[in-house]
């Protein structure tokens, strides 16, 4: 969460995890917003350096953060 103006705002984050043990994360609400780590508790704390930046550029452009509310994460099987 990250607060500016005394709102607090939740963002969703996606978390994948490639072949060699990298872990990725992205926040789909905030363009450009993505970062990588070797860890978890690595991820998280670069995820909330990121969100912050992030989050503050998206403010100084907008005077605004998105508002869109997560519905859930899904996945789709298909056969190749």
């Amino acid at each position: 969460m990250y607060t500016v103006c005394d709102v607090t705002y939740r963002f969703p984050i996606i978390i994948l995890q490639n072949k060699d043990g990298m872990y990725t994360a992205r926040v789909p609400t905030l363009r450009g917003c993505h970062t990588q780590a070797k860890s978890l508790p690595q991820l998280h704390k670069r995820m909330r350096e990121v969100i912050a930046l992030c989050a503050e550029v998206e403010w100084d452009k907008n005077h605004s953060l998105p508002h869109d509310t997560f519905v859930g994460f899904q996945q789709i099987d298909i056969d190749l």
